[in-house]
């Protein structure tokens, strides 16, 4: 058994900074590409950036710029740096990452989801 449990969301005016974190937890072997998605109400949940194991990253464009995705692989975790947060980023952000168990099984988990909420 699997699983990732995010932290760091909050509220925070427009122009402000929030750092989401994500531990992943259970029997690892290992951890291929880890990414934060996020869902706005009513809105289909969109990929918000990927970290590979090797540590390359990929950006929606709306948080290019802004945001930077991080990982330390010796702690199974994965962050999100958010910085000029704007309105329009409010959402609940869930992480997600491809676990291969000790068993050698893999898995698509996911996090619980944290919420972000930017006021204007």
């Amino acid at each position: 058994q699997v699983q990732l449990v995010e932290s760091g969301g909050g509220l925070v005016q427009a122009g402000g900074s929030l750092r989401l974190s994500c531990a992943a937890s259970g029997s690892i072997f290992s951890i291929n590409t880890m990414a934060w998605y996020r869902q706005a109400p009513g809105e289909q949940r969109e990929l918000v950036a990927t970290i590979t194991s090797s540590g390359n990253t990929n950006y929606a464009d709306s948080v290019k710029g802004r945001f930077t995705i991080s990982r330390d692989n010796a702690k199974n975790t994965v962050f999100l740096q958010m910085n000029s947060l704007k309105p329009e980023d409010t959402a609940v952000y869930y992480c997600n990452a491809y676990i291969t168990t000790s068993s050698r099984r893999s898995y698509n988990v996911w996090g619980q989801g944290t919420q972000v909420t930017v006021s204007s």
